[in-house]
């Protein structure tokens, strides 16, 4: 019998009631997981500490919880959720060593697990407020394909010579015990730099990220990174993944007992650049925020609006080794 892909679109079902990844009907509302692992919350005690929902509603780390079945979370997840915690547990070495189809399918469950629960707070919202809940077909159409490429967690579901993504992976000196999580589910970018590492996924550009970034990314390529260096790099991504103005779409073949997604080209029938004009005082913007600890103001960051500040290169376009940066992790 062909597997059967689930799409909770469709019908836009977010209860309590049915599997997150397979839809099957639950036995009861508790079987659940969380959608910040176990795991990742004791080792930074990020049980009780305050998550901000698109609502502008508080929630806590421990409660953003994904409805899941017991076999699922059994067969599929907790294995999944085991290697990636042992190779956390080793710091870069052992995440450099992860498949990053891993890592993706990682990065992906909890970023959906977040889309959940912000679908089923808009749902609750809109619904007290005697509307129905909408959203943009663009949007509708990234969290479809997201889950859709989920489900290669669970089923026989190969991506055809190409990879969805765009991940940067790099050794960070760090201070200790840091947790710094990012992600924009609008645009499906995820960031997590702990330990002695950081890593950027941007889930659903075909690796166009990356492309765009190439440049930079072959100058830093094996180095060190001072945090802040990382996160210049981090803004880079986010600001990239915000002018990536393609929807990709994927023709689905079934064959046999494995799905098969194959890529579409993603210029189609436009003759438009795929990524928008990348406007310096923006990206100044987007950089002052992700430079918050070190109290940088985008004054400084675009006093030359044709250079802006970088912690990574030099003006000469070199790479600044981070045991020069005189600042604090």
């Amino acid at each position: 019998m062909p597997q059967q892909l689930y799409n909770p679109f469709s019908n836009f079902n977010f209860s309590n009631r049915n599997c997150f990844l397979t839809g099957e009907a639950l036995s009861t509302s508790e079987e659940k997981i969380q959608v910040f692992p176990q795991w990742l919350m004791s080792r930074f005690e990020l049980e009780d500490k305050p998550f901000k929902l698109l609502d502008e509603s508080m929630a806590t780390y421990k409660d953003l919880k994904l409805p899941c079945s017991a076999v699922v979370n059994e067969n599929y997840l907790e294995p999944l959720e085991s290697e990636i915690a042992n190779a956390f547990e080793q710091g870069y070495e052992g995440v450099s060593q992860l498949n990053d189809v891993k890592l993706f399918q990682w990065a992906g469950k909890l970023l959906y697990g977040i889309i959940f629960n912000e679908i089923q707070a808009g749902i609750r919202q809109q619904h007290a407020q005697g509307e129905e809940f909408s959203m943009s077909h663009a949007i509708i159409h990234k969290f479809t394909q997201l889950h859709m490429m989920l489900q290669s967690i669970n089923l026989s579901l190969e991506f055809d010579e190409f990879k969805p993504f765009s991940l940067a992976l790099f050794r960070v000196n760090n201070a200790d015990d840091v947790f710094g999580y990012r992600d924009e589910i609008n645009t499906l970018t995820f960031s997590l730099r702990i330990k002695d590492f950081g890593l950027i996924i941007c889930l659903q550009d075909n690796g166009t990220n990356a492309r765009y970034h190439n440049e930079v990314l072959e100058k830093i390529a094996g180095q060190p990174l001072h945090p802040i260096q990382f996160e210049e790099l981090n803004a880079r991504f986010f600001y990239s993944a915000y002018l990536f103005n393609r929807l990709p779409e994927y023709n689905i073949l079934p064959v046999n007992d494995t799905i098969y997604l194959e890529a579409m080209p993603l210029r189609g029938m436009s003759s438009k650049p795929l990524f928008d004009h990348w406007v310096v005082k923006t990206y100044g913007q987007v950089l002052e925020n992700f430079w918050k600890n070190w109290g940088i103001l985008l004054f400084e960051i675009i006093k030359n609006p044709e250079e802006p500040m970088s912690f990574l290169f030099d003006a000469d376009g070199n790479f600044v080794p981070a045991e020069s940066i005189q600042l604090p992790a």
